[in-house]
């Protein structure tokens, strides 16, 4: 396999995840058609199966937002009746089958019929996610026409076809992989996503797949996927837009006949590091590729009472429209995030506040530092694709990080012709 970037990205404990044009999970299919439901010339759907005829364990998170599309309405109910013998995730990208009614529904039960006929197993074993606009019915006799295809490609090093095929206004695939020792054995994890705009952290339009070859029951496998997800997926913002189809999948295939089932247990702790390690890499992913985004940016906060006060404190200031500008415009305005902090609703004492980007301090304790090393320094940082912001606020011991992107004029035009 090609690396496509040469380093392993490391995670703070030190799981290294590889991004891979492709990876295989033993146990697992996967394959893409392109039917042109709304794109020309390029794959649009995408299957996800699983080799064990009677299913394998399943868990999902899914978007807060009231308006909740038809796959995702469909899916939970299908992952409530079936989690630990789910079969196959369908997967169409153009349109999003959101704020579509009762017909909306019934063709995303009607897709997922589609796929349990073929496999020959219940209508619940099958999944469904959509992306794409809100509004248009997908065209299921057009998806139908496509089973076969879909079927007889079904390949286990499909990965990168498939990252390719869930993408809307991505510019890139996001794969993510990653493998750790239990009791002797090597246990691979991986995952592809997409997402570039309408993103931000409400997950109880972005998709996440994530599969592993352990064994792990449906219950531990959501208290795993919840953790992983509170500390990447929902720790990223771009345009603080929740959609209406957010959802995160993980399946565990059990083909490398280990089975990880104390969630106290040091094999526990090695999985849930690497499951964190590569949702962490899959959000970062999407946040690099912000629609019409220049600059990665860590909103890093400490000394916060709780953690919930430094998430808040985090998710005001990376949602920020004057923030963001600044960051595209290369100002660093400290004044702007100062000014976000305190608006977030967090108490705290602005005399405890403290302020950084990557190591030049700009504002200590609730005070600017005024000489013009410091404003050439912090402009100098703010140049950078990278930047870390890190607001130390003084109550206490809790952090929070949260990724987000810079606001360009590219931002606009991309959602301003969306649909056109």
């Amino acid at each position: 396999m090609t690396l496509v970037h040469a380093e392993a990205v490391k995670n703070t404990k030190s799981v290294a995840v590889v991004r891979r044009e492709s990876f295989v999970i033993p146990g697992i299919l996967v394959s893409v058609a392109s039917s042109g439901m709304r794109y020309k010339g390029r794959p649009d759907l995408a299957l996800i199966v699983s080799e064990d005829p009677n299913g394998i364990p399943a868990a999902g998170v899914f978007t807060k937002n009231l308006f909740t599309a038809a796959p995702v309405i469909v899916s939970k109910h299908h992952i409530e009746q079936k989690a630990d013998h789910i079969r196959a995730i369908l997967i169409n990208a153009g349109i999003a089958n959101a704020c579509t009614g009762e017909e909306g529904i019934r063709r995303a039960r009607r897709s997922a019929e589609l796929v349990a006929k073929a496999l020959g197993v219940p209508l619940e074993s099958v999944l469904v996610a959509s992306t794409g606009v809100i509004g248009p019915q997908i065209d299921v006799d057009l998806i139908a026409s496509y089973m076969d295809e879909l079927l007889n490609g079904l390949a286990p090093n499909r990965w990168h076809e498939a990252a390719q095929a869930i993408m809307t206004t991505d510019t890139v695939p996001k794969l993510a992989y990653a493998e750790i020792e239990i009791n002797g054995t090597r246990i691979k994890i991986g995952g592809i996503a997409k997402g570039s705009g309408m993103i931000a952290p409400n997950m109880a339009t972005m998709l996440g797949f994530l599969c592993t070859d352990a064994f792990i029951e449906s219950s531990l496998l959501n208290q795993f996927l919840r953790y992983a997800v509170s500390r990447s997926f929902n720790a990223i913002t771009v345009d603080g837009d929740t959609s209406t189809n957010d959802t995160v999948f993980l399946l565990a295939s059990g083909k490398s006949g280990i089975t990880i089932k104390d969630n106290d247990s040091d094999s526990c702790r090695k999985f849930l590091d690497a499951l964190e390690a590569v949702s962490i890499d899959l959000s970062r992913q999407i946040v690099m590729d912000g629609e019409g985004a220049t600059k990665f940016i860590e909103i890093q906060v400490v000394g916060a009472s709780t953690e919930e006060d430094a998430k808040k404190v985090a998710k005001t200031v990376a949602e920020s429209p004057l923030v963001k500008t600044a960051f595209y415009g290369e100002d660093a305005n400290w004044g702007r995030i100062v000014a976000a902090v305190g608006r977030s609703g967090v108490n705290i004492s602005p005399q405890a506040v403290s302020l950084f980007f990557n190591d030049v301090c700009v504002f200590r304790d609730g005070m600017p530092i005024n000489d013009q090393k410091t404003e050439e320094m912090a402009n100098a940082e703010f140049k950078k694709k990278h930047i870390n912001v890190r607001i130390s606020v003084g109550s206490g011991n809790a952090t929070f990080r949260m990724w987000t992107c810079d606001l360009s004029h590219d931002y606009v035009t991309i959602n301003a012709k969306y649909r056109t």
